[in-house]
């Protein structure tokens, strides 16, 4: 579900440019960290055979599973790379354990996204597809607690708004429109009001105006169905 696409205003000196703020990667997180804390028990709630709410459930984990690989398939490409050419020995030390956890993280989600089909039709498997779940947040944790700490002071010193916004496109260019303001809800429900308000200025005018009313109403929809609630329970921000 990936929106991580802000410019930050500072400027580094050398390059006389502005430099990624990257209070966005940790919204996008918040999410990611409570929708995939929140699919395990989901999918066990589901009784064997109730092919109604494993489609509803499958499907939000599908989203869940889609926007997560994107995310990071961003930073494969767009971050990674540039880290290592400009960060000296800190970017050399930590990005191959980022690559690294990234591939653990895609090998478990290979493994959530092999079953969903199977149990969506069904509605059986759930035990299985819980595991595979809490297996694959277990990893998810690991490694964006780890980024935060290592990869992001690095990403505000080496890595331009321009770059950054790059992340946010890739993911927004592959994601269908029709996807993209349930997205956006997501992130609003625990996201920072400032923040939210400096990505938008970033967008269209109609999205300007017309997110902050849709985004939150299509969540709030969207949550009644999956988790029973317009208001499921919050993870918190990650403190820097």
């Amino acid at each position: 579900m990936s929106v991580d696409f802000l410019g930050k205003v500072t400027v580094n000196q050398n390059h006389r440019e502005a430099m990624a703020d990257v209070r966005d990667m940790y919204m996008a997180h918040t999410v990611f960290r409570r929708e995939f804390s929140l699919l395990p028990q989901l999918v066990r709630d589901v009784r064997p055979g109730d092919v109604s709410r494993a489609e509803v459930v499958g499907a939000h984990a599908e989203m869940l599973c889609h926007t997560l690989h994107l995310h990071h398939e961003g930073e494969d490409l767009l971050l990674w790379p540039r880290l290592l050419e400009r960060g000296g020995e800190k970017a050399a030390a930590i990005v191959p354990t980022m690559e690294a956890q990234h591939h653990a993280i895609e090998d478990a989600h290979a493994a959530v996204v092999a079953l969903l089909p199977a149990w969506r039709r069904t509605g059986r498997g759930g035990d299985q597809l819980a595991d595979a779940l809490e297996h694959l947040r277990a990893a998810l944790i690991e490694h964006m607690a780890m980024e935060e700490s290592e990869i992001l002071p690095l990403a505000e010193r080496h890595v331009t708004a321009a770059e950054w916004m790059e992340l946010g496109e890739h993911g927004m260019a592959r994601t269908p429109k029709k996807r993209l303001p349930l997205a956006f809800g997501l992130v609003m429900y625990e996201g920072d009001p400032e923040v939210i308000k400096a990505v938008l200025a970033h967008a269209p005018l109609p999205a300007r105006l017309l997110m902050p009313i849709i985004a939150p109403r299509l969540f709030a929809a969207h949550a009644r169905r999956v988790h029973g609630t317009a208001t499921p329970p919050r993870i918190g921000a990650s403190t820097r």
